[in-house]
């Protein structure tokens, strides 16, 4: 399940730091934990030992349902891995939220400053991005029909949807016309 077939009879002192941080996370799901505390153990690792053994989290965690409490000062490893992210300061937890909340609700100037070196194209997707149509059209309503929409809703163009709520294309009002 960690990626080390074909090492299981090998000497821990003959592993890379990838391969004993694995045989660490065999370690740890041996005992079949609901909850895995991990303290920054990928922090050693470069950068693309790194990137495996995240996915190989991320893996083993959607695999298993394994809630995973992970300590890191890395915030884009922070908002990778995690769905809920908490930032402390003084011991305390100043935001617990999702890294797309943080980013548009920050807890204060502290949580601010601590996130404003995210990379934000990791955090947010298409969905942050997509407007809600102002107008929509079935393909049976008449051309008339999809006029009156457009001038009711201030809009030059409807979408045009199936019975699914399937996008379908658009109409424009010269198009309708």
């Amino acid at each position: 399940m960690v990626g080390l077939d074909g090492w299981e009879n090998q000497f821990i002192d003959s592993l890379s730091g990838g391969m004993k941080q694995r045989v660490g996370l065999a370690r740890a799901l041996a005992n079949d934990p609901e909850v895995l505390l991990m303290d920054e153990p990928f922090s050693a690792l470069d950068p693309l030992v790194k990137r495996d053994m995240q996915f190989e989290l991320l893996s083993i965690q959607k695999k298993l349902q394994k809630t995973v409490v992970f300590v890191t000062h890395d915030i884009d490893e922070a908002f990778k891995l995690g769905t809920r992210v908490a930032i402390m300061r003084d011991g305390k937890i100043v935001q617990l939220d999702t890294p797309q909340n943080m980013f548009t609700n920050p807890a204060d100037d502290y949580v601010s400053r601590f996130i404003e070196s995210a990379d934000r194209a990791k955090v947010f997707t298409v969905k942050h991005a997509m407007i809600t149509p102002k107008c929509i059209v079935r393909p049976n309503d008449l051309p008339a029909q999809a006029v009156r929409e457009m001038r009711s809703n201030n809009t030059s163009s409807a979408y045009a949807i199936d019975k699914d709520m399937g996008f379908l294309g658009v109409v424009t009002f010269d198009d309708a016309m």
